[in-house]
């Protein structure tokens, strides 16, 4: 599908657009305080009632491993045209070993009969275990030794009721098994296992995102939150059962304490109300397969961020009276709605950044690279960043390029070598990427791209903070910062749940104990905050977390955002799931 712009810029000089844009697209604090406050009304609606836009599921998962339980786990995980199928060998020492296999499923199985694809679940299971036998006992915490807990990793739209209990509501992805809608999908596949007289049993439904929380949790000892940051975006953290009014009428109320609950944030404000839309972003959900709905993940997801991208640089290429942007020209990548990818984008920053090893001695002395005020740019007054033993050898600081230095031969001639050098490496990305004959790229088109995907990646990090912000609040571990205490963490008043003990393999494990169940993690004298993430945004686009950082400093100030440990959640589908097996295992079921 084509995509035009509908953007004319008449009347404004190019400065004036540019500025315009930037304008549009820069997030400040007090507008990140006032989203996070949306958020947390949201969050509570949620929380109180069923069918709203931001889910907020609960999980039924009461408690996190610490990275001491020991045993071996099934994972089974299903979502599209491969299930695969885990084998989790946990160590106890927050360490674990994983094998897997991959199964095609065919499209006959995916729209015949629902009892046909299960059976062929079990089959690929059974085909798992016969090629890959379990390399050690299975846990010690079940009642049966020789029967295999299973955690399911099933993404499609569920009602879930328990831990090992939902029913399924629809199918998506090109699924249509016949029969399934409405039955409880662990039973279907409980009853495909029991067909086959298997010695395995399946006693977690689990959402990819909970699993994030609970595989940072057993690899980092504790874990409050786990989100994704990468093609979409979700969050899932725990909070306390009282909180839930929804869950009045269900038997986990009474049992108090804490349980995860995925939150589905990609939902947010779904009305728009609240969320700094701009006529790049309507046009972006106008042509979506889904108007209307997942506002905040096309803010800030991996899907969209590129899409965003082409939008803003389609207004400047077919701006009146004259283009701004590749002498009016449109290649197919970026005529074609979805055809720029954010890899491109990520490409562009680094292009605009490439990395050098430094002296970390005198890394201390350096202020950036070269002077911003040479490139034809305007200054932001944000802090510097160096790695460790790491520097990029560009400033990556919002520059807004400047239209009469960048357009003329005497401008370009005053920039500084390095400048120069740094642009046309963006330069050949664009060329390459974006499908452009080599004379038909400018410096001056690699400047303004660079600033635009800047731009757009820098607001989708900032967005993802105030998602995080907004979960410490909730949680009592931050205040507002303009609440006068810099964000410092509020002691809790709630009375804590009374702790159930299991046995496991390294002697007893306090399932609601307080490190456990509030994921904080000691560390000396001072708690951090576990969060888990996954996601190749979070994972490889340039400075994406160091951006959310800054969005956390300036919610809920620096003390509790340098309390924040964010790690990696190892294969949140996989080693996820066979987690979940565990915690249902040490809830009983």
């Amino acid at each position: 599908m084509t995509s035009t712009s509908s953007y004319s810029y008449l009347h404004k000089s190019p400065q004036d657009v540019l500025n315009d844009i930037d304008f549009q697209l820069t997030l400040e604090p007090a507008l990140l305080t006032k989203l996070t406050k949306a958020f947390l009304e949201e969050i509570n609606v949620g929380l109180g009632r069923y069918g709203e836009d931001m889910a907020m599921v609960p999980s039924f998962v009461t408690g996190v491993p610490d990275g001491s339980e020991v045993g071996t786990f099934l994972a089974l995980d299903l979502g599209g045209t491969n299930l695969r199928v885990c084998e989790v060998v946990l160590n106890g020492d927050k360490t674990f070993r994983l094998r897997q296999q991959k199964y095609k499923v065919s499209d006959q199985l995916k729209t015949g009969e629902a009892t046909v694809l299960f059976d062929y679940l079990a089959d690929s299971v059974d085909a798992f275990l016969t090629t890959h036998p379990p390399e050690s006992p299975t846990s010690p915490i079940s009642d049966v030794p020789d029967v295999l807990p299973l955690g399911l990793t099933f993404s499609f739209p569920v009602e879930q009721t328990a831990l090992g209990s939902g029913t399924i509501l629809t199918w998506t992805k090109g699924f249509s098994a016949k029969n399934a809608i409405g039955n409880d999908v662990v039973k279907l596949l409980q009853d495909a296992f029991d067909r086959k007289h298997m010695h395995v049993k399946c006693v977690a439904l689990v959402n990819d995102t909970v699993g994030a929380l609970l595989s940072r949790a057993y690899t980092s000892g504790g874990c409050m939150l786990g989100a994704i940051f990468g093609t979409g975006t979700n969050g899932a953290y725990l909070e306390e059962v009282a909180k839930i009014p929804k869950l009045a009428n269900n038997p986990a109320a009474t049992k108090g304490g804490y349980m995860v609950v995925n939150t589905e944030w990609g939902a947010f404000n779904n009305k728009r109300t609240h969320l700094p839309s701009t006529p790049f972003d309507s046009a972006l959900d106008r042509t979506s397969i889904n108007p209307r709905f997942q506002a905040f993940e096309k803010f800030i997801s991996g899907m969209y961020l590129g899409e965003i991208t082409r939008h803003i640089l389609l207004s400047l290429i077919d701006a009146a009276p004259r283009p701004m942007l590749f002498g009016g020209k449109a290649t197919k990548v970026v005529n074609d709605q979805w055809g720029l990818d954010t890899s491109v984008m990520s490409e562009v920053e680094e292009a605009w950044e490439m990395r050098v090893t430094v002296d970390p001695t005198v890394a201390k002395d350096l202020d950036g690279v070269g002077n911003i005020n040479e490139i034809g740019a305007e200054p932001r007054s944000f802090p510097g960043e160096i790695g460790e033993n790491l520097l990029w050898d560009g400033d990556d600081h919002d520059i807004l390029p400047r239209w009469d230095i960048l357009s003329t031969p005497e401008g370009l001639a005053s920039l500084n070598p390095k400048v120069k050098e740094k642009l046309e490496r963006v330069r050949k990305v664009l060329v390459n990427r974006l499908e452009y004959a080599d004379g038909d790229v400018e410096l001056r088109d690699a400047a303004i791209v660079r600033w635009t995907c800047h731009l757009v990646a820098r607001r989708a990090a900032l967005l993802s903070g105030v998602a995080v912000a907004a979960i410490l609040l909730q949680t009592g571990r931050a205040t507002f910062i303009q609440d006068g205490q810099n964000g410092q963490t509020v002691p809790s008043t709630t009375e804590e749940p009374t702790s159930k003990k299991v046995n496991g393999a390294n002697g007893t494990h306090d399932v609601n104990g307080l490190s456990k169940v509030t994921g904080t993690i000691k560390d000396g004298l001072e708690e951090k905050i576990g969060v888990g993430v996954d996601g190749s945004l979070i994972q490889f686009y340039p400075h994406f977390e160091r951006t959310m950082r800054e969005s956390l400093r300036s919610i809920v100030g620096s003390d509790a955002e340098s309390r924040v440990e964010i790690g990696l959640a190892k294969d949140g589908s996989g080693v996820g799931a066979a987690l979940c097996a565990l915690q249902a295992l040490k809830q009983g079921f």
